[in-house]
């Protein structure tokens, strides 16, 4: 019978990056990289926020491209924060590759990313964000009739045992549709189930 004294061993202090385990990586992410690349994602978002990165002066900052795939991994894996985001970042190879950065480099600390975000306008955001979704609902990869759900937790008007709960964190138990409205109020009245 093996044991786990057995099994144990000095690991080596320092390993040939040749020599690391590498894993497929998740094909969403390689997917989306090589439609990225393919569609000149980084000269997009870098032209578009030129404007608020100074040419010359100070330490070097997060790359537009970095930063905006870094959101992208949050809004994909539904990640609001940025400390979620960093960490998520810092903790898998497959995201590392997908934002471009090096086993041998730093990935982005959460207050790199916050303060990134404060830089860039929400205008310049909507407009990368709405190029990124349009890209990828015209090549398939993303589909759906909503993109963000929008309110203070409250019940939509109804019969008491009939009402429809939703909430303002993203996350709708049901969401009220003018069809499910209509057909649960059939002439003013609760429709009842059969």
């Amino acid at each position: 019978m093996g044991t786990r004294r057995q099994r144990e061993k000095q690991e080596d202090l320092w390993i040939a990056h040749a020599e690391l385990a590498s894993a497929p990586g998740h094909p969403f992410y390689q997917r989306l990289n090589e439609l990225l690349e393919a569609e000149a994602f980084d000269e997009f978002v870098e032209s578009r926020c030129a404007k608020f990165y100074a040419s010359r002066y100070g330490r070097p900052s997060l790359t537009p491209g970095i930063y905006f795939r870094s959101l992208l991994i949050g809004y994909f894996e539904g990640i609001g924060a940025e400390r979620g985001i960093a960490w998520r970042l810092a903790d898998s190879l497959a995201l590392r590759r997908f934002v471009g950065i090096g086993l041998d480099e730093y990935t982005p600390d959460h207050s790199t990313i916050s303060r990134t975000r404060r830089l860039i306008d929400l205008d310049t955001h909507r407009e990368v964000f709405s190029w990124v979704l349009g890209v990828l609902a015209d090549r398939g990869l993303v589909q759906g009739q909503r993109i963000a759900i929008d309110g203070c937790r409250g019940y939509v008007q109804g019969h008491r045992e009939h009402r429809l709960g939703f909430t303002c964190c993203g996350r709708a138990r049901t969401e009220p549709t003018q069809a499910g409205l209509h057909r649960r109020h059939a002439g003013g009245r609760v429709a009842h189930r059969s």
